[in-house]
């Protein structure tokens, strides 16, 4: 038997539910803050990726899915959309359409990465992106957007950590300082976090090794060597932050690991998903459009990953979904009359009702059987004698109230099963 590929899982009917819940969810508010959905392809030049996330990245060293197609032309399934997002920004000139744009996707992305729980290989990602200001409404905003959408899918073990990654310049300035603090510890670092000191030294704050851990715990912080135009940037956002009355820590040791951020970072972390418990992670990205062959750009944006959300919703057992129903299970008394059924089920269909009908040709007890599987709040009996003078039965199946109709009363049927 082939099976599904090791890190990617089958959305079943049974799960839809939860994923229709929290889409809409996102959808909603971000529509309520103005934001326009973007949909980018699926998979982009690898070049994108290397440029924007950067080379010495873990995403771009090991975990994308990249080949080379027929043209020769290497080609990457998204690890992430910011990347995309500004591509198709820059591409189809939306700066010069409008001076700021707001944007939301819901998308799935893709990185071989080990896979375990809340973390997969094929994954689903919302987000937004807010390109064309400086201001530091917006990455309160995006922070406050994310976290409203959590909290509306009942959420309540949340904790929103922020920081400030500066501008490139002090930022180069504290890495020397930081290169200099772990001069003589290298020897006693993890292999991966030696690799790191010479690649991406930021990322050894994100190790989870505990040697590792307890040399950086004294480690100089990036927060103490940032720019005055950066310390007021986040002073600002922190005021922001407590006018919504959204509660959060400030979290020196807080980087994000893509090349592109500047200023504001931000994660929200679950208490309620083991050891992936960042459901949202993003920041300000001043450089990125520039960086990708646009012209000079300021942006905002975050990501939250879909399938972790759904599993702190599950073990905070959060999520409130109503039992599937339909609106009308037609039961045929005779064998002879399927294709009345058929048009009859069609007519309702047509008026926007959920309909279901036997294809099986079972008996009528085993019909009802369905129409009680499937939550049918009404049944409609087709058949018998009363089909001989024109009627047939409707059946409330909450309250057992039996009503009869005529066959060609369809708009009164119709009107009884939608009060």
């Amino acid at each position: 038997m082939i099976k599904a590929i090791t890190g990617t899982k089958d959305i079943l009917p049974s799960e839809i539910s939860k994923w229709y819940l929290l889409e809409t969810t996102v959808r909603n508010i971000f529509i309520n803050y103005n934001y326009k959905e973007i949909r980018t392809p699926v998979f982009e030049e690898t070049l994108l990726f290397a440029r924007s996330i950067g080379e010495e990245t873990d995403i771009v060293g090991k975990e994308m899915y990249s080949f080379v197609d027929r043209s020769e032309t290497s080609i990457t399934l998204k690890p992430e959309m910011t990347a995309g997002v500004v591509r198709a920004f820059i591409e189809h000139s939306l700066g010069k359409q409008q001076s700021l744009n707001k944007l939301f996707y819901i998308a799935p992305m893709f990185r071989q990465e080990r896979p375990q729980a809340g973390r997969l290989r094929q994954f689903h990602q919302f987000g937004g992106e807010a390109l064309g200001s400086k201001s530091m409404a917006l990455d309160a905003e995006l922070i406050g957007i994310a976290f409203f959408i959590l909290k509306n899918m009942g959420l309540k073990d949340l904790k929103v950590k922020i920081n400030s990654m500066g501008i490139p310049k002090a930022r180069a300035s504290y890495k020397i300082k930081l290169r200099e603090y772990l001069e003589d510890k290298k020897s006693d670092l993890s292999e991966d976090s030696r690799k790191r000191l010479e690649t991406n030294i930021l990322r050894l704050f994100d190790s989870k090794v505990e040697s590792d851990m307890k040399i950086m715990k004294n480690a100089p912080l990036l927060i103490d060597y940032i720019d005055d135009e950066s310390k007021n940037d986040f002073d600002k956002v922190q005021e922001l932050l407590t006018k919504l009355n959204i509660p959060y820590e400030v979290d020196p040791t807080l980087v994000r690991g893509l090349d592109y951020y500047t200023k504001t970072t931000f994660e929200i972390l679950s208490g309620k998903v083991g050891s992936q418990s960042a459901l949202v992670g993003g920041g300000r990205y001043d450089l990125l459009v520039e960086q990708l062959g646009g012209d000079p750009t300021p942006g905002v944006g975050f990501a939250a990953g879909i399938e972790r959300i759904l599993l702190a919703c599950e073990n905070e057992n959060s999520l409130k979904i109503p039992a599937d129903k339909i609106d009308l299970y037609i039961v045929r008394l005779d064998q002879e009359l399927t294709s009345e059924v058929v048009y009859l089920a069609l007519g309702f269909r047509m008026k926007n009702l959920s309909v279901d009908f036997d294809y099986l040709d079972r008996s009528v007890k085993a019909q009802m059987r369905e129409a009680n599987k499937l939550n049918a709040r009404y049944v409609l009996f087709l058949g018998g004698e009363e089909y001989k003078f024109g009627k047939v039965n409707l059946k409330n199946m909450e309250s057992g109230e039996q009503k009869e109709f005529s066959l060609k009363d369809v708009d009164e049927m119709i009107k009884a099963i939608s009060l």
